[in-house]
């Protein structure tokens, strides 16, 4: 069995990293366990709702030296092709309640706004956000589902593939100039002159309860892993934008297991690191420039405040890495080691996944994370092929091809 690829990561140890704190009110207030609660019992009310696979890498494992490596595999989520269709669209419903509910003087539930009378009055209303291109799709499903009107903006370097899925959904999608953070503000500031409502997955001061259910909305996905593994595992490396999908793994094994919960490192782009310079600043620190990396759904230059409210003290570790690696992680997945299971990974959901191959292969940052042979590693796989033609052009073969391949693969196992 030839070895993994050989990758390269900067990692550092968080110097407000407390391990002995408790979760406490005020994280509580962001994501705690009744907030999930009742996620999850909007979210598989809905049709399509289901168990997303996670897979099993012994392989893998073994070539890195630790007991057991799993996979949580967003790429079916509701059809979407990622992890976002649980936010996005969710915090969309949260506001369409909260909206006409404050209206007509009662509280009302999504099966409320799907009666003539209430599918009327979503009509009237507009939701609008930036996107790199899976929270814009899953805002504009959102929308399509529950009969309001969406606006999505997108900045100079997302691609027209991407762009394309969420016209797909009946949004409106308007490219900006600038990076990311560029279109949230230009977003912000169109919503507040025609009267929309942002549907924002990174929060700021004055603008949190939409974040704050967007979060919830992912650890869904946390609760799914949690209940299909046999063991907890020892360590998760979570790969982050503005923080929010690494701020609700974090949070959901903080509330839970306290002191013992996993060792967490956040992994982000070498080209947008926002959180691991806030950590070295002890401070937030935004990242300006265009942010140009091939993981397009990580490029924010951005820490969403939420988020760092969990991440600041939470976070044992930050882990960067080049877009090179993630490449070579794609690649990995799509042509595994030994019988490990065939994946389909777009680039932004194998950054944790690289950063740990790179982190088993250095000896000093095994013994900073404390990697060892019987570490037990999960990974938030957050996408599948989102910009097929990208995927193509990066794997060397397409999508469907690895695809069918993944099926050949699972139907030959007895």
């Amino acid at each position: 069995m030839p070895p993994p690829p050989a990758l390269t990561a900067e990692c550092l140890a968080n110097p407000a990293a407390d391990r002995q704190a408790p979760y406490g009110e005020r994280r509580s207030a962001i994501l705690d366990a009744p907030a999930l609660a009742q996620a999850e019992r909007e979210l598989t009310s809905w049709q399509g709702y289901a168990v997303t696979p996670l897979h099993s890498l012994p392989a893998l494992a073994q070539a890195l030296g630790v007991a057991a490596v799993h996979y949580k595999d967003e790429g079916s989520r509701f059809g979407l092709g990622s992890f976002k269709a649980l936010g996005g669209a969710y915090a969309v419903a949260r506001l369409l309640c909260r909206e006409l509910g404050a209206r007509l003087a009662r509280p009302l539930s999504t099966q409320d706004l799907r009666t003539p009378e209430l599918r009327a009055l979503c009509a009237g209303i507009t939701v609008t956000c930036a996107t790199d291109g899976n929270h814009g799709r899953s805002v504009a499903w959102g929308a399509q589902l529950l009969g309001c009107r969406c606006v999505i903006y997108i900045h100079a370097t997302v691609s027209e593939g991407r762009k394309a899925a969420i016209a797909r959904y009946g949004a409106e999608v308007v490219r900006t100039p600038g990076n990311y953070d560029d279109a949230v503000r230009q977003a912000d500031a169109d919503a507040r002159l025609h009267g929309r409502f942002v549907i924002s997955d990174t929060s700021y001061p004055g603008y949190m309860d939409v974040p704050r259910d967007v979060m919830q909305g992912y650890q869904l996905m946390v609760q799914e892993a949690a209940q299909q593994l046999a063991q907890r595992p020892t360590h998760l490396f979570v790969q982050a934008g503005v923080g929010g999908l690494a701020a609700a793994v974090c949070g959901y094994f903080w509330e839970r297991d306290g002191s013992e919960r996993p060792v967490f490192v956040v992994v982000e782009p070498d080209r947008a690191d926002c959180l691991a310079q806030s950590a070295k600043a002890g401070r937030l620190t935004a990242i300006t420039g265009d942010l140009d990396t091939l993981m397009a759904g990580l490029a924010c230059g951005e820490v969403s405040h939420l988020a760092w409210e969990i991440l600041e003290h939470g976070t044992d570790g930050f882990c960067v890495i080049n877009d090179q690696a993630a490449v070579e992680a794609m690649r990995l997945l799509a042509r595994p080691l030994g019988n490990d299971p065939v994946i389909v990974a777009g680039e932004s959901a194998v950054a944790g996944v690289a950063a740990a191959v790179a982190a088993c292969q250095s000896d000093a940052t095994r013994q900073a994370l404390g990697l060892t042979a019987d570490s037990r590693l999960l990974f938030f796989g957050s996408e599948a092929a989102t910009d097929p033609q990208l995927y193509a052009q990066l794997v060397g073969e397409s999508a469907e091809a690895v695809a069918a391949r993944a099926a050949a693969q699972a139907q030959a196992v007895p």
